[in-house]
Order: structure tokens, then C-alpha cells, then sequence
């Protein structure tokens, strides 16, 4: 069993460059800044920049490291539909682990243009299996053990639970969004070059992240701004749908323990003991602000019901009892503080949320309605 708080240098061991697709968004931006802070590694950032990609929190990592810190961190502004464009950096980059974050994500915005998720997360994950084989099947023995590809999922492509039960590693897939039956097709591709191909990779599969420097289209970040600018603010249908909420550095604690001590062709599913219903968040959000941003009535009063999105699941909670029992990983911030500091955050950041709202021309508008 591996110890959680290793330091990503620890973790590494003999891996020092490291290719991380997608690491100007929120994830993967996490896991940049954790291993420019906690190693030695030459990162290389393959992200095409879009529209919830940003750099602003990594740049603040580099500053606060100093000038020789520079050169770790390498940008390779490539989309993965580009085959040619992803084989090129994987050879730039020749690296000894690949974690594969980059992906379009947000399930309203799936219903309304799913041909995007098809192309970015099924087409271009086709393209880094590709590049990445062909780097692993150059490599000399003594890289070949360690290299792995890990490819980060969700627990969407599961589908919905009832009232009872937990999605885990052996639970058969049934997505029922544009959004997670493209993630479950890399899922699949990324299996298949295991086990046709011999390509070393693991694979993990978490819930619902939340905390700082997420691109303010979900849930808690839609919810705290809406609410301190005195908008109103959506509840989907009923409000009871359940979603498991996983505190952004305790995935990256389990992406790092996955990538590097995890067993070839495994997967791993990663939740953090934090089953919510939308409701239940909505209204504590609004609990939260009232101590931190007083207002003449409560915040609670500002919820309004609206349609509910279409093919809604239900619910979704994990079992990590398979990455805790052999990687020894546990979350460490409880979801009730980890809520209370996400929304401070937010309050806190509004410039930044702004900024990048007007960079990507969204306005904070509902997304995802079919008509």
C-alpha cells in the first residue's frame, strides 16, 4: 500500500518527463501545477486552448518558483483531432508517462453540438493511442517498464443508479449522454490497444470534481456567482438528482498514485464519499453566501425550478474501495469544507471568472436544451 501523501517526486521515481493532454483545463491543470510544485519533471502541456482553457493558475506556479522553473513547464498547443499534430509533439516531447485528460466535458453543452465530444474525445484519443504506441514501441527496455498512458474517465459512462448501490470497476457501461458515450468509446479504444497492442495503460473513472480555477459553467460555480450577483438561480427538475463531489486535489492524490503504481490494463474507480442531491448543494451554496455575502433576504430565495436537461441520470456514487485497499488512497477534505472554501474561492475570484467567461463568449446562460 503507497503512502497518499507521497510527493509527486516520490511517485515519479525514475519518470522525468511527463505529457499531460489537456493541462490548461480544470483537472489537468490541477495535476500540471502539482507536479511543477512537488518535482523535478519537465512537463509537457498538450492542450489545443479552447474555450475553458487557461493558464492563468500555472503561470502563478511558475512565478512562485522562479525563473529556473521555466523551461519545466512546455505548451504544445495542438488539438488531438490533428493526427499529425499529436504524433509530432508525442516525439517532442518523448515522454515516460502520459496522463490523457484533454476532453470535452460538459454534458449540457454535448446535447446541444455532439459532434465536438465525438471528434475531441473519441477521434482524438484514436490519435494519441496511435502516437503513443508507436513512442512506446521505440522506447529501449529500461523506459519500457515504467511508461504508462493513463487515461482519465468518468463515472458517467456507468449511467444511472437507483436508490441503492454503488458504480464500481465491474460495473457494466451504459451512457446515456452524447457526453458519456463518447467517453465511454475512448474507454473502450483505450482497452483495446492494451490488450491488442500491449500499450501499458491504466484507467480511472471518478466523479463529479469541484474547487478552485474550474471553468464557471457547472454546478457550484454557476450557482455561488448567480447567487452573489442577486440572479436567479437554476434548479433541473426536482432537484434530487444525486452526484458523489470529489475535491479536485484529492483526484489529483488518486491520478498520481493511479499513473504510477497502478497494475497495467487496470482501472480504477475514484469518489469522494460525498453524495449530494442538486438541491441539497444549491441550498447550502446559498447557506454558505448568506454568512459570507449578506444580503436583505436569503440567497435561497433567488431558486428558481427550470426544465428539467434531457436524459437526466439520476444518480451516480462510487466505490473507491479498489485504489484505497491497493493504492491506499483516501480523500482527504471532507465535502462540507471543501464546498465552504470552493465558494469563498469563487467569491473571491470574480475578476478571473470574468475574464475567462468573456474569452470563451459565454454568458452564463443555460446550455443543452433541446428544441
Amino acid at each position: 500500500m503507497t503512502d497518499v501523501m507521497s510527493s509527486a517526486a516520490e511517485l515519479l521515481g525514475s519518470r522525468c518527463r511527463v505529457l499531460v493532454t489537456g493541462g490548461a483545463g480544470f483537472i489537468g491543470g490541477a495535476v500540471v501545477r502539482r507536479l511543477l510544485n512537488e518535482s523535478e519533471a519537465i512537463v509537457f502541456n498538450l492542450d489545443k486552448m479552447g474555450y475553458a482553457s487557461d493558464l492563468t493558475s500555472i503561470n502563478q506556479v511558475l512565478v512562485s518558483l522562479g525563473p529556473e522553473a521555466a523551461d519545466r513547464h512546455q505548451l504544445l498547443k495542438v488539438d488531438l483531432c490533428d493526427a499529425e499534430a499529436v504524433a509530432q509533439s508525442v516525439k517532442r516531447a518523448d515522454p515516460d508517462l502520459v496522463m490523457h485528460l484533454a476532453a470535452e466535458s460538459h454534458v449540457d453543452r454535448s446535447i446541444s453540438g455532439p459532434g465536438v465530444f465525438i471528434d475531441s474525445n473519441v477521434t482524438g484519443t484514436y490519435n494519441l493511442l496511435q502516437a503513443v504506441r508507436l513512442h512506446y514501441e521505440g522506447l529501449p527496455e529500461s523506459r519500457r517498464g515504467p511508461f504508462r498512458l493513463h487515461h482519465i474517465s468518468t463515472d458517467e459512462v456507468f449511467g444511472s443508479l437507483g436508490a441503492h448501490g454503488r458504480f464500481e470497476e465491474t460495473t457494466p457501461y451504459d451512457p446515456r449522454s452524447p457526453y458519456s458515450a463518447s467517453k465511454a468509446a475512448s474507454d473502450h479504444l483505450v482497452n483495446a490497444w492494451h490488450h491488442t497492442f500491449g500499450l501499458p495503460v491504466v484507467l480511472t473513472n471518478c466523479s463529479n470534481n469541484y474547487g478552485p480555477w474550474q471553468f464557471p459553467e457547472k454546478l457550484i460555480p454557476v450557482v455561488t456567482l448567480k447567487a452573489a450577483a442577486g440572479e436567479d438561480i437554476p434548479l433541473y427538475g426536482d432537484g434530487l438528482n444525486v452526484r458523489d463531489w470529489l475535491y479536485v486535489e484529492d483526484h489529483v492524490d488518486a491520478l498520481l498514485l493511479a499513473a504510477c503504481k497502478g497494475e497495467s490494463g487496470r482501472s480504477y474507480c475514484v469518489g469522494g464519499h460525498g453524495e449530494r442531491t442538486n438541491r441539497e448543494v444549491v441550498e447550502t451554496i446559498c447557506l454558505q453566501l448568506d454568512e459570507l455575502k449578506r444580503s436583505a433576504a436569503p440567497h435561497r430565495d433567488l431558486i428558481r425550478r427550470v426544465t428539467d436537461r434531457p436524459g437526466h441520470d439520476r444518480r451516480y456514487a462510487i466505490n473507491p474501495a479498489r485504489i484505497s485497499s491497493e493504492l491506499g488512497w483516501k480523500p482527504r477534505h471532507d465535502v462540507s469544507t471543501g464546498f465552504r472554501e470552493t465558494v469563498r474561492w469563487y467569491l473571491d475570484h470574480q475578476d478571473w471568472c470574468s475574464r475567462v467567461r468573456e474569452q470563451a463568449h459565454y454568458d452564463g446562460g443555460r446550455l443543452g436544451t433541446v428544441t
